[in-house]
């Protein structure tokens, strides 16, 4: 995929947004590591801190975690009732 950098929707949305499909459409499974910073700004040409302010959404919204020393990992989502 690629970024609209022209669009209405700042880059570092619209990637948390593709990340985020992603993980709901099982691409990247729950405990699975999520892209590094290097992996994504060679998919996407941005810069990285621009990356970490992607992750940091998926974070905010816990969908992630980090786990030093090994990456950014998706976890377990509560079921809804």
């Amino acid at each position: 995929m690629t970024i609209d950098r022209e669009g209405p929707t700042p880059p570092y949305r619209q990637i948390a947004d593709i990340l985020r499909r992603r993980i709901s459409d099982g691409s990247i499974p729950v405990g699975r590591r999520i892209p590094s910073l290097v992996e994504l700004e060679q998919d996407y040409g941005v810069a990285r801190d621009t990356l970490r302010k992607a992750v940091q959404v998926l974070k905010d919204e816990g969908l992630v975690e980090t786990v030093i020393g090994m990456g950014v990992f998706v976890v377990a989502q509560p079921k809804e009732d």
